[in-house]
């Protein structure tokens, strides 16, 4: 259920007693599936000795560990209920056992809706670490300040998340903000967090150069790239042309004095990609880590277009053109305008302490969508 202060318009209102009235239903065998295959894993991992398969056991084991424990939390309450029914023809007990069946009977549906969401299929790429890419839109100043903003919005939020974030590179501008800040984020989970955020950010207040107290509207673009451990995308270095160069920057001390900056084009698709820190050697590594995820994205983003059509009622569409959200200052409010959510705590969003409101919102939503779709589809 939305957290207190908020106003949601849309028809698809994500509320727990609604998602668990009539909860799908999963069956036995389905849920014994999933324990085999994690006791298998487990039985396993105390077996091998190669080195690749112990990784990649630690990584389901992991993954499957939260599943299974609900499952199992399922699998009890459903074998209780079984046991209870089979007392309630008797005299003395028949009476107590009803009440007991009828309290887990109001428990199932919470549990079963907590399982569905459980053994929804994952994205491939929800525990990647990302870069995250802000841009100035349109807005002048305001809209480079505004970027500024956001950055350290996002970087609140991961501090929060115990994620790690570092600066790839940045353009700052004259009067404050950023033209251009790439910033790498990495931890557990990431990507499954953060990538509802992609999309055009639009941000209505009064400018500090604002002399007449206009309110104005200017934008900044967010994209968030996914960083798989493994990016097949047949890249070959021979279709790459790098140039080294001076860092860029609004002026001052900030600027680098060499030539340690890499360029890196892709040619076949005039992706281009600079990466600013003082070692030169670190800019080509990175530039080239980064130049992979831009073109694994492009990649991403194909296939998700092509999907539109099937996947048009989820908050994920794949289009970075889109305008997601609306930041009104003189209201104190934010807009999602995926899910019609707006909540007026705009300064604690913004200092991303309360950011997880939206994002979190915007997860549920998803998830109730998948699983409307998985219901429909049997």
């Amino acid at each position: 259920m939305f957290p207190k202060g908020v106003v949601h318009s849309t028809s698809r209102q994500i509320d727990n007693s609604t998602l668990t009235s009539a909860p799908m239903h999963i069956p036995d065998q389905k849920l014994a599936q999933v324990v085999d295959r994690f006791e298998h894993i487990e039985a396993r991992m105390g077996a091998t000795t190669d080195g690749a398969e112990i990784v990649q056991l630690g990584k389901d084991y992991a993954e499957l560990k939260p599943i299974v424990e609900g499952v199992r939390k399922l699998q009890s309450v459903r074998a209780e209920m079984e046991d209870l029914a089979a007392m309630l023809d008797d005299p003395e007990m028949g009476a107590m056992a009803k009440e007991e069946i009828q309290a887990l009977k109001d428990q199932l549906p919470e549990l079963e809706h907590e399982v569905s969401i459980l053994l929804l299929p994952k994205d491939k790429d929800d525990n990647a670490s990302i870069v995250l890419e802000i841009r100035a839109g349109t807005g002048g100043d305001e809209a480079a300040i505004f970027a500024g903003d956001l950055y350290r919005m996002y970087a609140r939020y991961a501090q929060l998340n115990k994620w790690k974030v570092e600066i790839e590179s940045e353009s700052e501008a004259e009067m404050g903000g950023y033209k251009e800040i790439v910033a790498s984020i990495s931890g557990a989970g990431v990507y499954g967090m953060m990538k509802f955020e992609s999309g055009v950010h639009r941000v209505q207040r009064v400018p500090v150069t604002e002399t007449q107290g206009r309110i104005h509207t200017s934008a900044a673009t967010v994209a968030v790239l996914p960083e798989p451990e493994d990016i097949d995308i047949g890249f070959s270095m021979g279709d790459v042309r790098v140039d080294t160069m001076r860092a860029s920057g609004a002026g001052g001390q900030h600027v680098n004095k060499t030539d340690s900056a890499v360029r890196m084009t892709h040619i076949p698709t005039g992706v281009v990609v600079v990466c600013d820190a003082k070692s030169q050697h670190m800019n080509r590594a990175n530039a080239e880590r980064l130049l992979k995820m831009r073109l694994y994205d492009i990649e991403k983003q194909r296939i998700d277009a092509e999907r539109a059509d099937e996947r048009k009622g989820q908050v994920g569409s794949g289009d970075r053109s889109e305008r997601i959200r609306t930041y009104n200052y003189p209201q104190g409010r934010v807009t999602d305008h995926r899910i019609g959510l707006t909540l007026y705590k705009l300064d604690k969003i913004v200092a991303g302490d309360e950011l997880s409101d939206v994002i979190d919102a915007l997860i549920a939503e998803d998830q109730a969508a998948r699983l409307a779709q998985m219901e429909a589809d049997g």
